[in-house]
C-alpha cells in the first residue's frame, strides 16, 4: 500500500468513511480533516493487512468484528484534551449556588447524582468529586458521580487516575497537596477517597437505550462536547440528556456552547457566576 497522501484515500472512500463515523457517533469530519484522518488510520490498515480504504470500509460494514473496529476507529481519529478545574467561573456557580439548592431538595434522602457526559480521561468527573467532598452543604450526603465517554482508551486512563503535570494547569496547590500524590517524575495519582466517588462507563451519547442505564441525575455536565456535532445530532443528544435529568435538574455546557435555536425544553437560569440551563418542574 502506498504511503503518499494523494493516493492513500480517494474522495469517495473518505466520504463513505466519514459518513460511517457520523452515523455511529455523530461526529462530522469535513474535507479539512482528510489529511489527519488518513494519517491516523493508515497504520490500522497495515495492522489488518488491508490494501486500501475501500477494503477498510467493507471491513467496517460486514466483518464480524465491525462493531469493535468502529470503537477502534473512533479512538484513532478523535482528540481528547481536558484538565482539572476547567472553567472555574462555572465551577463557582456549581459549588456556591447549585449545590446548596440541591442539598435543600434532597434534605430527606441525602442522595445526589451527577453525570459527566463526555468525560474524556476523567479530570472533570474527579474535579466534581473534589468539590462535592469539600462542600459544607453536602455533609452526610451520598454523592454518586458517573462519567461516560465513547473512547475506551481515555476511560482506562480515567480509571487509573494518574495524570501528568499538564492536567493541573488550573489546579490550586492546596488541592494538589490534599488529593494527589506524586508517583514518579511525570505522574500524579488521585487519592482513593476521591476515586471511589466516581464510576465510568463506555457509552455513546446517541444511544438512547444504553443511556437509560445512567438513571436520573440532578446535574449533567456536558461541556465542550456539542462543538463536535452538527445541529441534528446536537438536538438528538439534548433530548437524551433531557430524559436523564430530574425536574429542576441542571445542565452545564461549555462556555462556547448554547441551546439557542436548539431546544425550548430547558429554562435559562442566570446565576451570579454563569448562565446555566435547567429542566423545568417542581
Amino acid at each position: 500500500m502506498k504511503d503518499d497522501f494523494e493516493t492513500s484515500i480517494t474522495a469517495l472512500e473518505y466520504r463513505l468513511l466519514t459518513e460511517l463515523i457520523y452515523e455511529f457517533c455523530g461526529i462530522r469530519f469535513e474535507e479539512s480533516s482528510r489529511y489527519m484522518v488518513t494519517r491516523r488510520l493508515l497504520p490500522r490498515l497495515r495492522e489488518l493487512n488491508l490494501q486500501n480504504f475501500t477494503d477498510y470500509f467493507r471491513y467496517l460494514k460486514y466483518n464480524p468484528r465491525a462493531r469493535a473496529e468502529l470503537d477502534e476507529l473512533v479512538e484513532r481519529v478523535t482528540t481528547n484534551e481536558t484538565y482539572f478545574f476547567r472553567e472555574d467561573y462555572q465551577l463557582r456557580a456549581f459549588t456556591d449556588e447549585i449545590l446548596p439548592e440541591l442539598a435543600a431538595q434532597h434534605v430527606d434522602d441525602k442522595r445526589i447524582r451527577i453525570w459527566s457526559a463526555g468525560c474524556s480521561s476523567g479530570e472533570e468527573a474527579y474535579t466534581i468529586a473534589i468539590l462535592c467532598s469539600e462542600s459544607p452543604f453536602l455533609r452526610g450526603f451520598h454523592v454518586e458521580i458517573f462519567g461516560n465517554d465513547i473512547s475506551k482508551k481515555v476511560l482506562s486512563m480515567a480509571r487509573a487516575a494518574r495524570y501528568p503535570q499538564s492536567a493541573f494547569r488550573a489546579t490550586d496547590k492546596r488541592y494538589m497537596d490534599r488529593y494527589f500524590r506524586k508517583v514518579d517524575e511525570l505522574k500524579y495519582e488521585l487519592t482513593d477517597e476521591i476515586k471511589q466517588m466516581v464510576t465510568f462507563g463506555h457509552l455513546n451519547l446517541l444511544d438512547s437505550l444504553g443511556l437509560s442505564l445512567v438513571g436520573q441525575n440532578d446535574v449533567i455536565f456536558c461541556r465542550n462536547v456539542m462543538i463536535y456535532f452538527d445541529e441534528p445530532v446536537r438536538k438528538t443528544v439534548l433530548k437524551n440528556l433531557y430524559r436523564r435529568l430530574r425536574p429542576r435538574g441542571y445542565l452545564l455546557l461549555g462556555h462556547s456552547e448554547s441551546l439557542l435555536n436548539m431546544t425550548t425544553e430547558f429554562e435559562v437560569i442566570a446565576l451570579k457566576n454563569d448562565l446555566v440551563y435547567r429542566r423545568p418542574g417542581t
